[in-house]
């Protein structure tokens, strides 16, 4: 599986406002097979025990030194802080999980078929490698290293089709903000 290439093109304090422009690039998307994975920093049991309760099936381990993971069946509340991480989740999750997130940086990314025919920027309907909206909430970046106060939306795409982010933000009436970068997983 490769790495698809994402570029930011919102930026905001305000959460709805960043839903509703994902609301709006999904509308645009072919939503065949699509699946939430979600991601977070936390920091404390009064986030850990409902996000845990939202995501039963999350994965985690300790960020830093402390060791700790589910996979070894640890204690996630004797390691903070923890990154979490549940895959292939449905969209009717997204609105807990953001309920119970927080303040703690988080990412959910809609995973889907493709992207729309972009004639203008000669290209054709985008298969699923690369199809992908994220939120960073609480954060800048893809990674979960750059905690902030505001919000920020991310279209992905093929690295050779670089071309269809800035056209998928003048659908939604932006533009690109930051360069493209290779995301992670």
């Amino acid at each position: 599986m490769s790495n698809s290439y994402a570029q930011p093109i919102l930026r905001t304090p305000d959460l709805s406002e960043a839903l509703h422009i994902v609301e709006r690039l999904l509308g645009i998307a072919d939503l065949r097979d699509l699946e939430i994975d979600f991601e977070a920093l936390v920091s404390s049991a009064e986030v850990l025990a409902p996000m845990l309760e939202t995501l039963a099936h999350a994965n985690w381990h300790a960020k830093g030194d402390t060791g700790g993971s589910s996979a070894t069946g640890d204690n996630p509340s004797e390691h903070f802080p923890v990154r979490l991480r549940a895959l292939g989740q449905p969209p009717e999750t997204v609105g807990p999980f953001l309920d119970v997130a927080g303040d703690s940086p988080a990412t959910v990314r809609w995973d889907f078929m493709g992207w729309p025919e972009a004639p203008e920027v000669g290209l054709g309907v985008g298969g699923a490698r690369g199809a992908f909206v994220t939120l960073c909430v609480n954060l800048r970046d893809l990674e979960l290293e750059e905690p902030s106060t505001d919000h920020t939306v991310w279209v992905h795409v093929k690295q050779y089709e670089a071309e269809r982010a800035p056209w998928l933000a003048a659908q939604v009436g932006l533009s690109v903000i930051g360069d493209l970068e290779m995301a992670p997983y």
